[in-house]
């Protein structure tokens, strides 16, 4: 039924009419995250490079024999396992940050949470050029392939916003949820093999990985930056099917109690 409100509600035809200002709260918030930094947004192809330095010197001579190219390996997971990161938790942030805003202007809730996704989504974009570079550095092939990078950076972009109106729901009313979301992105983190082969997890445990959304998308990344082939047929059906879940369950929970919001921001 909320689901059905949602369709016969002004909601998609409000993200029309205030695009402007979803582009001028993208524009806000990238430019306040490198105000006070003197290499500004330049450090968004800085620190993705200087982490997979150090990582490298530390973890290639483990695994430089189970991974041809451990540099490119490291950098897309990375980058990926960074934009989810950066994205969901400026969404959970977001209508606590903007509340005195929006107790004085009408304003459709979701824009801001939406805003911050975008604004991770072109920090994300602009660290793809490291990723570039750093292929050309290791003599990594560059297949036809690497054109369909559109695909998972949209199923990623659509899921990072449904866990992000999910995330920011729950932070109105459960203030704690900011310190335990932290906590669970540390674990996620170590278990989206991001920095070893997928395969140094037991088999009792390769499940963690089979239903890991965030370990379906960096696959699909290194599918194309990586190995330069097509995407895992399931890879692909669950990373989508987990893109459209997310986003449904956090319109319909975002909606249900957005008017309730004003109350406990």
């Amino acid at each position: 039924m909320v689901l059905k409100n949602i369709l016969h509600h002004r909601f998609f035809e409000n993200f029309l009419k205030y695009r402007y200002l979803l582009t001028e709260l993208v524009k806000r918030d990238i430019k306040v995250r490198y105000r006070r930094s003197v290499l500004g947004i330049f450090w968004s192809f800085l620190e993705p490079l200087l982490f997979m330095i150090v990582l490298t010197i530390i973890f290639s001579t483990l695994f430089s024999r189970s991974i041809e190219n451990y540099p490119v390996f490291l950098l897309s997971g990375r980058l990926v396992f960074m934009y989810f990161s950066q994205s969901t938790n400026g969404a959970m942030r977001s209508i606590k940050m903007n509340s005195p805003i929006l107790k004085k202007l009408y304003v459709p809730k979701y824009i801001y949470t939406i805003a911050l996704t975008l604004s991770a989504l072109v920090t994300f974009l602009l660290s793809l050029i490291v990723l570039v570079m750093v292929m050309l550095a290791t003599g990594a092939p560059f297949t036809p392939y690497i054109a369909l990078f559109i695909v998972p950076t949209v199923l990623l972009t659509v899921f990072n916003i449904g866990v992000g109106l999910i995330l920011a729901t729950i932070n109105v009313f459960f203030r704690d949820m900011e310190h335990l979301y932290g906590v669970f992105l540390t674990l996620l983190m170590y278990s989206s093999a991001i920095f070893f082969p997928p395969d140094v997890i037991p088999v009792d445990f390769q499940w963690i990985l089979t239903w890991n959304p965030v370990y379906a998308m960096i696959s699909l990344t290194r599918d194309l930056f990586l190995y330069g082939q097509m995407f895992d047929t399931f890879t692909l059906i669950f990373a989508t099917i987990s893109a459209i879940a997310s986003l449904v369950i956090g319109l319909v929970l975002f909606y249900k109690y957005q008017d309730k919001f004003i109350l406990h921001v």
